[in-house]
């Protein structure tokens, strides 16, 4: 009986140690990666761990957190690593040592410059150099300084870097002007403006709602580069020829390197993880149209997991397969 009973404290014990195992995952500000952070969040759950509010920081103050706490005994992770946009701010804080990544989370995530497909068909405007003419920069001035105005990429985000770096390759920083601020205003003062017939210049990427709102090759045309001018990568070219200035970028699952050791079932779970691009985009979109506060974005989460619950449980019998 004595045997029994230490057996069950025994147990006990090691129970509350697991469960008191903390989970943290870091976000940008941008609302639209919330979803595939609770994905995760919900997972590391069903693996017995207690998952901590969301902390919403800079993508270069996540990396350089989740560095500095590489030895921790907890779970610290970002869902939105994007390789190769973010190679600098990873090598930065020596990620190959300090951070555990392996696997891919999100496939074939494009960005680039787009503009209305009316005034590219009007004044043939097919690559974003095309704008180092003063007469077709003008067409997209809304301030009236004579320069293109491009509805750019928020300072902190990494694709920021990557316009700054064109606007002076290309020499067209006499004649376009890269707004930047609030993303998600000012993309909306875009979409207002080409719902009024005007002409509209703009960055943007996928998985995110824009795309649905303006729709390449119906309300819209990407703008291609004529040639690679990247501060990360040698070559932005596609298989088949074309360019967009951008890789094609796929979105990683980055933690403390701590985890390959102390939780392996947590970096294995990390590994497989994997949700379709069109699932984050269509989720974004009920963003886009109202479903925006917290307590909505939970319910996509819950929803895509119902919706995909063999594939979900499926990560997780190969996670607990490892558990200490």
């Amino acid at each position: 009986m004595n045997k029994l009973l230490s057996a069950i404290v025994s147990l006990s014990l090691a129970s509350s140690l697991y469960a008191a195992t903390k989970a943290t995952a870091y976000k940008s500000s941008i609302a639209e990666e919330s979803f595939q952070t609770y994905v995760a969040l919900k997972a590391l759950e069903k693996l017995g761990y207690e998952t901590q509010p969301i902390k919403e920081v800079a993508y270069a103050v996540a990396y350089s957190e989740m560095s500095q706490n590489k030895d921790s005994d907890d779970v610290l992770f970002m869902t939105t690593n994007w390789d190769p946009l973010h190679d600098n701010m990873y090598k930065k804080v020596n990620g190959e040592e300090t951070l555990y990544r392996d696997g891919t989370f999100v496939e074939s995530c494009a960005q680039g410059y787009l503009v209305d497909k009316k005034t590219a068909e009007k004044y043939n405007i097919k690559y974003i150099n095309d704008l180092k003419d003063p007469k077709i920069a003008k067409l997209f001035d809304i301030n009236g300084d004579g320069k293109a105005d491009l509805s750019g990429c928020n300072p902190g985000w990494g694709c920021e870097k990557v316009i700054e770096y064109q606007l002076d390759a290309f020499k067209l920083r006499d004649t376009i002007e890269h707004k930047q601020g609030e993303y998600s205003a000012i993309i909306a003062d875009t979409i207002t403006r080409y719902k009024k017939g005007e002409p509209i210049l703009y960055y943007t990427w996928t998985p995110y709602w824009v795309s649905g709102k303006l729709v390449p090759g119906e309300d819209v045309v990407w703008l291609q580069v004529k040639e690679t001018a990247h501060p990360v990568t040698k070559d932005t070219s596609l298989p088949n020829g074309m360019n967009f200035g951008f890789n094609v970028n796929n979105q990683r699952i980055v933690a403390n390197a701590s985890i390959k050791e102390k939780h392996p079932d947590v970096a294995k779970l990390f590994s497989i993880m994997k949700i379709d691009v069109n699932d984050i985009s269509a989720e974004n979109m009920l963003i886009a149209n109202g479903q925006n506060k917290e307590k909505d974005i939970q319910n996509h989460a819950d929803i895509w997991i119902k919706q995909n619950q063999e594939l979900f449980n499926s990560w997780i019998e190969k996670a607990k397969a490892l558990q200490k």
